[in-house]
């Protein structure tokens, strides 16, 4: 899973994006200060794991892992080219996912680019842009169509369904929006192009220290809630500057400082979490002496499927799952009396796999 961290300069972006992965890219108080996407590595956390170790004493223990990209700040009139608007535009066409940083605090030792806090402002700003970026895109596919439809008719409705994106994307609205408008199949045309506003977007609303203790009486995250409900899109409050206090501590120390700031997890945390909602992300587990690990999955995934995430020869030689859930094997306090209880059950191929699934794949190749 790739996530981009986009938003306006100086809004946080870098200092979340050191905060979360420890990457060290550079911060400073002035526009365009990251210039090549930084990428940094973050470990996913999941208790489930870290109890699986404990139990299990393992060799190694692997958590499964997000990407963050971390993306030149971006400005008005990015889509034809200002600022560093055409690298950064064909940055974000390689993620997955979209974590929109928006300023959500007040600070005079920190230049703003538009010169106020404002969040919707900022929001449809960036939203604008990758709209404008994604029109000339959309003409291009229409013009490609109708081309096309002179030797094969079947054309002439691709060329239909992207001019309605076309009158959709001109009154400023995502492409994202625009698919519950269409049936099943014209969405999936749709998603064959690779449109920047179709891509699901979490805003992260960077707060300072006390508002990310109280972040619904906060005016400014009340905004920022408002717009993303209108597009159905998610929020979660951050605070960078706190997040990168954070990443210094142990995990005891973690908790006792987030205990005293009065919030159950941090922003990292609640972005992870977000992240796999977002993408329809789940993790299954594998368990033994040499090995505890997570593996990322979409919901739905069978189980050969996820058997090749391990190992293609597991997908190709599958021949079943034993599978345990999490919460049974854990009160059951151990496998063998999981098996005893008849709690470890056997799967075929049409099993689809549940998060929290602990699984041995047995195969033969």
């Amino acid at each position: 899973m790739k996530l981009g961290i986009v938003g306006l300069p100086n809004v946080g972006k870098s200092t979340l994006f050191n905060a979360i992965t420890n990457a060290g890219a550079e911060s400073a108080n002035y526009p365009f200060c990251t210039i090549d996407p930084n990428v940094g590595m973050v470990a996913v956390p999941d208790a489930r794991l870290d109890k699986l170790s404990e139990m299990y004493h393992p060799k190694k223990t692997t958590p499964a892992v997000i990407e963050f990209v971390d993306i030149a700040g971006l400005v008005k009139g990015a889509s034809k080219g200002e600022g560093l608007g055409n690298k950064f535009l064909g940055n974000i066409r390689a993620t997955d996912a979209i974590v929109h940083v928006v300023r959500c605090f007040d600070d005079d030792n920190v230049i703003h680019v538009e010169g106020n806090t404002d969040p919707v402002r900022d929001m449809d700003t960036i939203d604008l842009e990758l709209v404008m970026a994604d029109l000339e895109m959309v003409e291009r596919r229409i013009e490609k169509a109708n081309k096309a439809a002179k030797g094969d008719k079947k054309f002439l409705h691709e060329a239909q369904v992207f001019s309605g994106l076309r009158d959709w994307l001109n009154d400023g609205q995502s492409a994202r929006t625009y698919l519950p408008q269409v049936d099943e199949d014209d969405a999936a045309l749709i998603a064959t192009s690779e449109l920047l506003s179709l891509k699901p977007v979490i805003y992260a609303a960077n707060l300072d220290e006390e508002g990310f203790s109280h972040p619904h009486e906060v005016g400014y995250y009340q905004q920022v809630e408002a717009r993303a409900r209108e597009q159905g899109a998610q929020v979660i409050p951050v605070c960078a500057k706190l997040e990168e206090e954070i990443a210094q501590l142990e995990p005891e120390e973690k908790q006792m400082f987030l205990d005293d700031l009065g919030v159950p997890e941090s922003g990292l945390d609640r972005l992870v979490k977000a992240s796999y909602t977002l993408l329809g992300l789940i993790s299954f587990l594998t368990s033994g002496e040499d090995e505890c690990r997570a593996w990322t999955i979409t919901r739905g995934t069978k189980a050969p499927q996820a058997a090749g995430k391990i190992h293609s020869d597991f997908e190709r030689g599958f021949i079943r799952a034993e599978v345990v859930s999490y919460d049974d094997l854990m009160a059951c306090g151990t496998m063998a009396a999981a098996r005893e209880k008849g709690l470890i059950r056997s799967e075929g191929k049409e099993y689809v796999v549940q998060d929290g699934d602990i699984i041995l794949f047995r195969f033969n190749v």
